[in-house]
C-alpha cells in the first residue's frame, strides 16, 4: 500500500513514494520521466508494484523506479500527499 507520496520542489521534479506490507517499508524514487510515463498509477494508486532498481547508496534501502503497476484493493485506503 503507498502510504505517502512526496514531490519538494527542491527535488528537481522527483518524486518519493513510500510502500508498506505486512513485512516493513520501502522508500521509491521516481523521476520525472518515470512520474510522467505513469502519472494515473503515481498520483492515485492505493497500492503497486514497482520494478526498478534496488539502491543503498548510504545504508538505506530504496528502488528507483522504472514502472508503477495499480493494485486495485476491495479495501479503501488513503495516502498521506505532499507537495
Amino acid at each position: 500500500m503507498v502510504t505517502h507520496r512526496e514531490r519538494p520542489g527542491t527535488a528537481g521534479g522527483v518524486t518519493f513514494l513510500n510502500l508498506e506490507d505486512e513485512t516493513g517499508q520501502v522508500n521509491i524514487v521516481c523521476t520525472a520521466d518515470v512520474r510522467n510515463r505513469f502519472r494515473k498509477a503515481g498520483r492515485a494508486a492505493s497500492a503497486m508494484v514497482v520494478a526498478g532498481r534496488l539502491e543503498n547508496p548510504d545504508g538505506t534501502v530504496g528502488v528507483k523506479a522504472g514502472h508503477l503497476h495499480p493494485l486495485y484493493l476491495k479495501v479503501p485506503t488513503r495516502s498521506r500527499d505532499f507537495h
